[in-house]
């Protein structure tokens, strides 16, 4: 008869622990055990894809670790995390900041696992590209640094399908591409400093694996523009593309489309990279298919008939006048016209990761937005 974890984990050495355990007359250690080989440290929980995939480790058993810039937040987090798990007691908090190599090593002691998802992500361009490329680089060597010298198993980086979609040549900026291509970070014209940052941090990574000789493994995880039900009102960025729509502060759409993925999707990715032994030293573009602003509002414009959604398409020209003014158009102008579409075939072979549609991911996006208040 096979034997359950206590905690209905997926580590074998934690399930081979437990069943033998069952055999002898200790079977209290043997539940400690199971419990101490499963800890993972998290960075950035405050965030969209943080909040989601710490809830989603809680509820698989994992005791989790998350990091904040702020401890202020974390009672704020705490109750916003517990609304969606039973399991909030497996929480804890500390605060981090990214340049902080110190702290890191102190964090990532006695821990198995580290899920990196702190990242800069700006809602508008910054002045200079430094301001997110030094955080974001030496962030993720700071984390594998300290995870190499304290034996954690393996560290999963959450990077950005722009770490393979952009940095083309003129004309050749539309295709499909998939994880063994690599954004060229020196094109400026066709990358933003985000997907330069990520690049680098990523590049800067897989750098530090191949060079270190602890045996500590690396997955990393490349989401698209990410939808999918907002936690609270300091929500994601992607979620504006469907608030703007919804609550009409654009007239009209602009020719413009992106990789998209729901949230949970994501988190479930994450953790799949996390657990999986085929995911170690590998590259994992996370995307539920590519989706325009003209389809994200014929979805919404087919569920919310009375609300004043835009259908017309933008000239480019007119897009770019307004980029102008509206700085938060400025960092998707690299997207006029064009239609990069990543493929997500090696996820779904080796990890048999089955993503939400891109329907339901845009749809929980506009019916939380409207729940929290933040859609009038």
């Amino acid at each position: 008869m096979g034997v359950s974890c206590c905690v209905n984990c997926s580590n074998s050495y934690c399930l081979r622990l437990f069943s033998y355990q069952l055999l002898s007359d200790e079977p209290n250690r043997a539940f400690y055990i199971c419990f101490m080989k499963q800890k993972v440290l998290l960075t950035g929980v405050s965030g969209f894809v943080g909040s989601h995939t710490a809830i989603q480790l809680l509820e698989k058993g994992y005791y989790v670790t998350g990091t904040l810039r702020d401890m202020k937040r974390a009672d704020e987090i705490r109750q916003i995390i517990a609304r969606h798990t039973a399991h909030i007691d497996n929480l804890t908090f500390a605060e981090a900041e990214l340049s902080d190599e110190k702290t890191w090593l102190e964090l990532s002691r006695g821990v198995d696992y580290i899920q990196h998802i702190a990242s800069p992500f700006p809602r508008v361009l910054p002045k200079n590209d430094d301001e997110l490329i030094i955080p974001a680089r030496a962030g993720v060597l700071n984390i594998l640094k300290a995870a190499s010298v304290n034996k954690v198993k393996r560290v999963v980086l959450t990077s950005s399908s722009g770490a393979v979609l952009y940095g083309k040549e003129k004309g050749k900026e539309s295709g499909t591409f998939d994880e063994t291509v690599w954004t060229d970070a020196t094109n400026l014209k066709d990358t933003s400093p985000y997907f330069r940052s990520k690049t680098i941090a990523e590049r800067a990574a897989w750098d530090f694996i191949k060079n270190d000789k602890s045996g500590l493994e690396l997955a990393t995880v490349l989401p698209g523009a990410i939808l999918g039900p907002v936690l609270e009102s300091d929500f994601g960025t992607s979620a504006n593309i469907v608030l703007k729509m919804l609550d009409g502060s654009i007239p009209a759409l602009p020719n413009i489309g992106f990789d998209m993925v729901d949230v949970r999707s994501i988190a479930n990715l994450l953790i799949l990279a996390m657990e999986d032994p085929n995911a170690a030293n590998e590259r994992f573009i996370g995307s539920a298919g590519f989706l325009s602003f003209k389809d994200v509002s014929a979805i919404l414009r087919d569920k919310y008939p009375g609300r004043k959604i835009p259908k017309l398409i933008l000239p480019d020209f007119l897009t770019r006048i307004f980029a102008l003014f509206d700085k938060t158009l400025q960092p998707v102008l690299l997207d006029l016209g064009k239609e990069r579409i990543p493929d997500t075939t090696k996820a779904k072979r080796l990890l048999h990761w089955h993503p939400i549609e891109n329907k339901e991911a845009v749809l929980s996006c506009a019916e939380s937005l409207i729940g929290l208040g933040l859609v009038k």
